[in-house]
């Protein structure tokens, strides 16, 4: 599969325990061509819709709107796997992950419609894209336009960093209406003058669907105006899962590299000339550095699992606004050391061989890369400092997309 396609979904699951063992079934096929498909830059379009339809995205769905009822800590478990399997798929999960996130999290009027409606849409395995973020002016600023057209509404703008929508049939997105107000609709893929581009340039998560969407004067339904899930200057749970989502991706990638590294000191590297080794396993030092990275990759799937447990308990406390915040804190401190694993642990990789390391058939260097990619989404010293303030002065975390 090269291009978009739904691929018929399969019976909903009725435990979290038949669903993560569907998804661990389609993992090793999706590792298997990781390296070669982002070297060759082919999008990962069969394994997403793979996912889509053994129902990765219902694992939060409560049972009964039909899904499993699955806790944070149930998708960050499988998120990890996912991750150390093909972060760029990981990560272009995010937005459909999060779209139920927010629909669990929603309390305002005709919230509880918006559940029934897209719980039902993605138990039928749909993907949800997103074109939220633009290019230019201050972050989180937004241009596009929303413009009401008689019983209908006209979308105009163009977004970046629109992770996933080339891989979904549904695409979120926000503009200002007339009266200078954000407001969310959500678009199927193949509406007239949504424009899905493929222009994605970083260096690392190249994958991920991640390039611009543009509206070119896209008819917008009353019907497709979304409720809006936060209020706004108001703290939500949602923005800790989603800063978890990317720690768990940096998790992941640190236990892909140690999965590499290991694969590459047992077939390919030699010992060094004066190693007193026969063979690259007995050699202490790629011992070292093998043992050095599964220490970076456990540290990092720790934190990020001990961090979900507290997302976790905070819809325990019916998100109780300080369940909340500690939420928010400690899931900040595991991104931050998340991030310092990972890369370090991409680094580490290139330890168990010498020069045939970087050769580009083995495409090692995506780990790194990757990581790379990934910690700078946030600016991580910001982290700290936030933890800083609140360990030294009790400063609460500001309410922001950052925490």
């Amino acid at each position: 599969m090269t291009t978009f396609q739904r691929l018929p979904a399969q019976a909903p699951a009725n435990t979290v325990a038949a669903l993560k063992a569907r998804v661990s079934a389609l993992l090793p096929a999706i590792a298997a061509g990781a390296a070669e498909r982002e070297r060759e830059r082919r999008l990962p379009y069969a394994a997403i819709a793979e996912l889509a339809a053994a129902g990765l995205y219902t694992v939060r769905i409560p049972q009964q709107y039909g899904g499993p009822g699955g806790s944070v800590s149930d998708v960050i478990e499988l998120l990890l796997q996912v991750a150390a399997a093909d972060s760029n798929v990981a990560q272009a999960l995010r937005p459909g992950f999060a779209f139920v996130e927010g629909l669990l999290a929603a309390s305002a009027q005709g919230a509880e419609q918006e559940r029934v409606r897209w719980f039902a849409v993605y138990l039928q395995g749909a993907v949800i894209g997103n074109a939220g973020w633009e290019l230019g002016g201050a972050n989180g600023a937004i241009a596009a336009r929303l413009v009401r057209e008689g019983d209908h509404f006209r979308a105009n703008g163009s977004k970046f960093y629109s992770t996933g929508a080339l891989f979904a049939d549904y695409v979120s997105a926000v503009a200002l209406d007339e009266d200078e107000q954000p407001v969310s609709f959500i678009l199927p893929r193949d509406c007239e003058g949504l424009e899905l581009v493929d222009d994605f340039d970083a260096m690392g998560q190249r994958l991920t669907a991640s390039g611009t969407t543009h509206l070119h004067n896209v008819r917008v339904e009353a019907s497709d105006i979304r409720t809006r899930t936060v209020e706004e200057g108001k703290r939500t749970i949602v923005t800790p899962f989603l800063q978890l989502f990317l720690g768990t991706v940096l998790a992941g990638i640190a236990r892909n590299a140690l999965n590499d590294a290991s694969q590459f000191a047992r077939e390919h590297a030699r010992p060094i000339k004066h190693s007193s080794a026969s063979q690259s396993v007995d050699d202490p030092y790629v011992q070292l550095s093998v043992g050095d990275i599964a220490a970076r990759a456990f540290g990092a799937e720790a934190l990020v699992l001990k961090a979900a447990a507290s997302i976790d308990r905070a819809w325990a406390a019916q998100l109780d606004e300080s369940a909340v915040e500690q939420a928010a804190l400690e899931v900040a401190q595991a991104q931050y050391l998340a991030a310092e694993l990972a890369l370090k642990a991409g680094e580490t990789l290139f330890d168990v061989g010498g020069a045939s390391t970087t050769g580009r058939q083995h495409n090692l260097d995506r780990h790194w890369r990757n990581a790379r990619t990934v910690a700078n989404h946030n600016p991580r010293h910001w982290k700290a400092a936030v933890v800083g303030a609140w360990q030294l002065k009790g400063t609460r975390p500001p309410v922001s997309g950052l925490f």
